[in-house]
């Protein structure tokens, strides 16, 4: 018979390739724009460099994340090292919140005095940040949802195209209209929008690092199946949490009939069935009908 809860115990690998290109790429993408923003006067591209200056911190701290959280058990962290993917997505929601508030108080400060825009090399930098930045992406593949560190770091890198396309369209705009202050104005947009990214994240993962439930967790569909086992009369004293932001632990108390079911049978089923839901470490304690 396979037992389902002796995988529970292994370290997912993690995808050093990707964040090592993405890093690499949205590096160069950040030298440049800030060249050209600075050089030719858009506040929008410098805001886009920043926020890919923001990627890439937060794509140093999720890689070296991912290293950490493939480290085995110890002693001392019986747990493993998890936990550092965690901290990666709240200090990257916390380098976003502060690189949208400098462009914000920059773009208002603009618009009161407008400053000369060349839009032609702004709208170039900012259709080479769409490439690099959906490029970047896609290097994680498809399979990032149930990962919270990987998540952010593609969810920032997406917005970050949006964020050059919006900056794209703004350059093109001034060049055809000559209305200079579109663009401390985009560039404000782009800090609001990059701002409520920001926050979204931090909330996230502050719920995670409080032992919250994790995103994608049902816990009256965990609550329900774990009922309907055979042999089960009640559940209670479950507690579902993050061991990191790709593994989820349950711990819980069946109370069941023994005469109805067999141990080894029941935990097998549970955690079988848990494991669909997206719970792969789970403890569960068997008790009897009084």
């Amino acid at each position: 018979m396979a037992h389902p809860h002796e995988i529970q115990h292994e370290h997912r690998d993690g995808n050093p390739a990707a964040f090592r290109w993405s890093v690499l790429l949205n590096s160069g993408l950040s030298g440049l724009q800030l060249a050209i923003g600075i050089g030719f006067g858009s506040l929008a591209l410098i805001g886009d460099a920043l926020h890919n200056l923001g990627d890439v911190a937060g794509l140093l701290l999720g890689w070296g994340a991912e290293q950490l959280s493939a480290r085995p058990a110890s002693k001392q962290f019986t747990y493993g090292f998890g936990r550092s993917t965690q901290l990666a997505a709240m200090a990257n929601a916390a380098l976003i919140l502060m690189a949208s508030a400098v462009v914000i108080v920059e773009g208002l400060q603009r618009l009161a005095k407008p400053v000369e825009v060349t839009a032609g090399p702004v709208a170039v930098a900012a259709f080479i940040g769409i490439l690099v930045n959906l490029g970047s992406a896609r290097l994680f593949g498809h399979n990032h949802s149930h990962d919270l560190n990987k998540k952010a770091a593609v969810f920032h890198l997406l917005t970050d195209a949006a964020v050059s396309a919006a900056v794209l369209v703004s350059a093109l705009l001034v060049q055809f209209t000559g209305i200079h202050w579109l663009d401390p104005f985009t560039g404000i947009l782009v800090g609001l929008a990059v701002a409520w990214t920001g926050w979204k994240l931090l909330r996230q993962s502050v719920v995670v690092a409080l032992d919250g439930v994790p995103p994608g967790i049902n816990m009256e569909a965990v609550e329900t199946t774990l009922a309907s086992l055979p042999g089960v009369v009640n559940v209670h004293h479950i507690h579902v949490w993050g061991m990191s932001t790709s593994q989820t632990a349950l711990t819980a108390h069946l109370l069941r009939n023994p005469q109805a079911v067999n141990d080894m049978e029941l935990i097998h089923q549970a955690k079988q069935a848990l494991a669909e839901l997206g719970i792969a470490h789970s403890t569960l304690q068997l008790e009897n009908l009084p």
